[in-house]
């Protein structure tokens, strides 16, 4: 005999559908949902999108570990994380519109709480960083007043919780070359390629 009340509930997709879009608009509408979360399909993988009542506070590639960046977003920012795709509509599609070069900013609002002290200064300067242009970790370094920081600059840069969005991806080696990428050097190059109009 069964103990669990639930395992009396028809399992069926149509039925968990239903349900969970009830829990997100009651969650919503209760004002108990602190993080709003949905993933995208883009050309450099699976991005997952996170959302306070703020703005954007995450963007995660897939290298991350999407269930890992969950938990540290349930640890650092609220426990009451649901995947509730709506909040992210705006998000989801300016970066549709950027993968497709229909767009080259973001206006989309933005939570930093994830980025504070010296990693914050340099989040900042990344916005100021145009599309298709590049700057390297030292003129970063520079901007903010430490150039000596270099290679803080690029830990800031491998920390930025918003990669995409606030375009981490811009900052190059002195060289020119790509360097490291939270998504990977693959990635970068991708993104480095299309703002350039590459194929």
């Amino acid at each position: 005999m069964s103990t669990n009340l639930f395992d009396e509930l028809p399992a069926n997709d149509e039925t968990l559908a239903r349900l969970h879009r009830r829990l997100e608009h009651d969650a919503s509408t209760g004002e108990l949902l602190d993080v709003a979360y949905r993933t995208v399909d883009s050309p450099v993988g699976t991005l997952l999108l996170a959302a306070t009542t703020v703005g954007l506070v995450r963007v995660a590639y897939d290298v991350e570990g999407h269930d890992a960046v969950l938990a540290t977003l349930a640890e650092a920012v609220s426990p009451r994380v649901l995947r509730a795709p709506a909040r992210l509509d705006a998000a989801a599609r300016q970066l549709d519109e950027y993968f497709t070069k229909r767009r080259t900013g973001f206006e989309v609002p933005v939570d930093l709480r994830l980025a504070d002290g010296f990693r914050r200064s340099v989040i900042e300067h990344l916005r100021d960083i145009g599309y298709g242009r590049r700057e390297s970790y030292a003129e970063v370094a520079a901007a903010i007043g430490s150039p000596r920081a270099v290679r803080a600059v690029g830990t800031a840069c491998g920390h930025n919780p918003l990669p995409v969005v606030i375009p981490c991806h811009r900052v190059v080696r002195s060289d020119g070359s790509a360097g490291q990428y939270v998504g990977g050097v693959a990635a970068k190059s991708a993104l480095l390629d299309l703002e350039a109009g590459g194929e």
